[in-house]
């Protein structure tokens, strides 16, 4: 039974201390909690369930961690605090005994092109630490190898024993390819980019004055193409037409100044004007070179073909870097050991090493022996220390970040853990809990928001947050123990949890209809740790690729079989205007009749607060033109483009459309606070002097949600903007303000509006990957998700989805499992049939816990 606050504030004032056992919440109004008061345990682990939107993450992480964080940097100076991140007060009444706070939350950033798995583990430093106090380096003068000695960590200088000479042996930062030891050719990359001709111009059925070359009209003034031809280039003829000289100068021109007579395309005047040519390739080779950020490379990028450095051979290091050995091996070598090789192989140096080295050495080794034993724990021994960051899936992100928290060994910390279960194959989870085991025995408390049954099940105390999403949850509806909870009438969790409800939602096709649609055949080549694949993928089902982490799934399909599909089908890539290449490794594709490869993540929508559910949707432009037809707006003259909240006359002043502003207070963090002006309606007050469908103005109706406006414009004409609003509420979303900012979603609920345009289409020539669409999704949004799949199904798509959540998996028509284990030991077909057929091999990991839900 837990202690009244009081009864432990007046033992204490009576000289006996009462070390408090638990946090208390008390009127909890973060984002859709509503006046939320409850107590959590301290020293055990606390699950927090709840559908999509029910106020999970606005209890654990805008609450509890905003707090536990925000007090423990209070105590630092205010010097300290003005050099560090922090989040403003979360709106609450009080929170009693919450401790310092670290949070894992859900999607760790993408890291930057230095990063790798042996930087982002810190284990790289070890490494470069060990050879640089315990490897033979080699002489600068002679190049031959001096045997290992203390003179690097004694900071002398080093003696060569065949010429004499006399040098500095490297220290840790000069083995770092992001600082003194990268590799000058390449930065410390491991790629060179070097600009692709055939990406200048991908289309010679037009003229250069029509834009044929592609950098003049986005890197380079477009005037350019008038100094291109007082070179002697024909400019308004096909550029197929133009003959080997014209095109040499298009390409590689000489960099000379040319007077032109430049006529801008607004206004009659005229200006004479001596301009430099800048030839097309120097035009994207100037500009990369003035990159400063990866906006700016995305623009360069789409000219450019990326190749592995041909000095340094990929590995990053420059040749100084790679000439220091140890037990033979130079850095480079050591980093690309998985980190299991790499567990195996760094016990054996100390004892490789000179007696009076030993010491050290053992010293160094036993630093890096915790932090492998967590990677491997968490499943993670396939990866190579040289594997770029930028590769690794969401999941496999989350453990690294998982583990470099945990092995410091903390005791008394609140760690707030955001779906951590998140991109886990189910073999992995035993190895998470044993984690969060750990954690608790050092005595921290964990909480946790999850929807994995497995992860919830194992937690000591659990509070439900529902009962349903947006305005319609926010509320406590169960907590206790796990059993407590499963009794509770309230629940909608507890049937999940005990097994008595399952998701199955849609009758799957059969063994021997399941290619009737047709088929698509795929055949590679080895590449990475996947051996050489052939996979046949039946049209018209729902398909799901499954496999352990590091088993082949995202080589497969997303460096396989989609940039495939879109080359065969002459399909332009998302960002650029050049159509896809075929990828070397892919031998053959087969797929008739596909025009159309969609890959549907779980990437934010939109950049800024300006983008919001109705602008992403089309709603806001189909409310602008009905709001501009009504009697107010006639008589005021106001068109559509006014109630634009982005350019409009009738934005507000105050905030320029954005609902809110910002407040610098120096040394605390900066304030958002709604805009005083509009309340956050991003309109000014003429706005809501125009009233339409049962007088109601544009900035209140953005206030609704979807399900309420649906019911508000129940009767007025605005028969697209009701067709768009109800697909929303179809794909489950209704519960969504039409003005709430698109970055500010959850994955998954980024996922389900990037359909919203498919949904009425005919997708018979459309295939959509999904990538581990239920991320943060509760097993009844899973139900609401495979009808969303079944739709685009009914239109005649092809969905497959790259999955280890099972109740996806067993809704599936056809399985296809790689593996059988990560890395080297994974990379091939080990079943593919339907989900009882996979489960059946007993080859197949996946398959085992298949068989447990069948």
């Amino acid at each position: 039974m837990v202690e009244e606050p009081g009864r432990a504030r007046d033992a204490e004032m009576q000289g006996h201390r009462v070390s408090p056992d638990h946090i208390e919440v008390r009127g909890a109004r973060v984002h859709n909690l509503k006046n939320v008061d409850v107590d959590i345990p301290l020293g055990c682990l606390v699950g927090i369930a709840g559908v999509s939107g029910s106020g999970k993450s606005s209890l654990a992480l805008g609450t509890l961690y905003a707090e536990g964080s925000r007090r423990y940097l209070d105590a630092l100076s205010t010097y300290t605090r003005r050099r560090i991140a922090q989040t403003g007060r979360a709106t609450v009444d009080e929170v009693l005994h919450v401790p310092a706070a670290l949070a894992l939350r859900q999607r760790p950033g993408i890291p930057g092109v230095h990063s790798t798995f042996g930087t982002s583990t810190e284990l790289l430093n070890y490494l470069r630490l060990l050879f640089s106090r315990l490897g033979s380096h080699a002489c600068p003068q002679c190049g031959a190898h001096v045997p290992p000695s203390m003179d690097v960590a004694l900071g002398m200088e080093t003696v060569c024993p065949s010429c004499g000479a006399r040098f500095m042996g490297p220290g840790a930062e000069d083995l770092a390819f992001n600082s003194g030891g990268a590799c000058p050719t390449c930065g410390g990359t491991g790629i060179v980019r070097t600009v692709d001709e055939a990406l200048l111009v991908p289309d010679e059925s037009i003229s250069i004055d029509d834009g044929a070359v592609l950098p003049w009209g986005s890197l380079m003034w477009d005037l350019m193409k008038r100094v291109c031809g007082a070179m002697g280039v024909r400019t308004n003829v096909p550029f197929c037409e133009l003959t080997p000289e014209e095109r040499d100068i298009v390409f590689h021109g000489p960099a000379v100044k040319k007077h032109i007579l430049y006529h801008p395309k607004k206004g009659d005047d005229f200006a004479e004007l001596d301009f430099t040519y800048f030839n097309a390739v120097y035009t994207v080779e100037n500009a990369l070179s003035k990159v400063k950020d990866e906006k700016g490379l995305a623009r360069v990028s789409r000219f450019l073909r990326e190749g592995v450095c041909p000095d340094c051979h990929g590995t990053r290091l420059s040749a100084a870097a790679r000439g220091t050995l140890l037990d033979g091996m130079n850095l480079a070598e050591a980093t690309r050991m998985t980190l299991d090789e790499l567990a195996a192989w760094v016990p054996t140096v100390p004892s490789l090493m000179p007696e009076a080295m030993q010491p050290m050495a053992a010293s160094i080794v036993a630093e890096m022996r915790e932090p492998i034993e967590r990677l491997q724990q968490l499943g993670l021994g396939y990866l190579s220390l040289d594997r770029a960051s930028s590769t690794l899936s969401t999941g496999e992100r989350q453990r690294v970040q998982l583990a470099r928290a945990v092995r410091n060994r903390t005791c008394g910390v609140l760690y707030v853990l955001d779906e951590p279960s998140i991109g886990l194959h189910p073999s992995n989870v035993e190895g998470l809990l044993g984690v969060v085991d750990d954690l608790l025995d050092d005595g921290n408390s964990v909480v946790l928001v999850d929807h994995d049954v497995r992860v919830l099940r194992h937690a000591d105390h659990l509070i439900e947050i529902g009962p349903g999403s947006g305005a319609a949850g926010g509320r406590v509806i169960a907590q206790g123990s796990v059993a407590e909870v499963e009794a509770n009438p309230a629940t909608r969790i507890g049937p999940f949890l005990t097994g008595s409800r399952r998701v199955r939602t849609r009758e799957r096709a059969s063994a021997g209809n399941m290619f009737a649609c047709g088929e698509i055949r795929l055949a590679t080549d080895a590449i990475h740790t996947v051996k050489p694949l052939e996979v046949r993928i039946p049209r018209g089902r729902l398909v799901a690729v499954t496999g352990v982490s590091g088993s082949g799934k995202t080589t497969l399909v997303l460096e396989s079989l989609i940039p495939a599909l879109r080359a065969q089908a002459g399909q332009s890539t998302p960002g650029g205007m050049a159509h896809n290449a075929m990828p070397a490794h892919v031998k053959s594709v087969d797929a008739a009749g596909i025009k159309r490869a969609n890959l549907i993540d779980a990437t934010p929508i939109g950049a800024n607060v300006r983008s919001t559910v109705a602008t992403y949707s089309g709603v806001l432009d189909d409310l602008r033109r009905a709001y501009a037809k009504t009697p107010e707006a006639r008589e005021r003259g106001l068109k559509a483009g006014a109630f634009s909240y982005n350019t409009g006359s009738l934005r507000c002043p105050t905030c320029d459309g954005t609902g809110q502003i910002s407040l610098d207070v120096q040394f605390l963090p900066d304030v958002d606070i709604p805009c005083p002006d509009c309340g956050g309606s991003r309109y000014g007050r003429d706005a809501s002097d125009v009233r339409l469908a049962g007088d109601i103005s544009l900035p209140e109706l953005l206030s609704y949600t979807v399900d309420q406006a649906l019911e508000t414009l129940g009767e007025t004409q605005l028969r697209t903007a009701k067709a768009k609003l109800g697909i929303l509420h179809d794909l489950g979303l209704g519960y969504l303000t039409l003005g709430e900012a698109t970055p500010a979603l959850s994955g998954g609920e980024a996922q389900r509006l990037k359909l919203a345009s498919e949904l009425t289409r005919n997708q018979e020539d459309a295939l959509f990957v999904f990538d581990e669409p239920t991320i943060g999704l509760h097993p009844l949004d899973v139900e609401v998700l495979l009808g969303v799949l079944q739709r685009l199904i009914d239109n005649g798509a092809t969905v497959v989805v790259i999955e280890h959540d099972l109740d996806m998996i067993v809704n599936a028509d056809y399985v296809i499992d790689l593996g059988p284990g990560g890395g080297e030991d994974g990379g091939r077909v080990v079943a593919a049939g339907t989900p009882e057929a996979v489960a059946a091999c007993p080859e197949s990991i996946t398959g085992r816990y298949i068989a447990e839900e069948l």
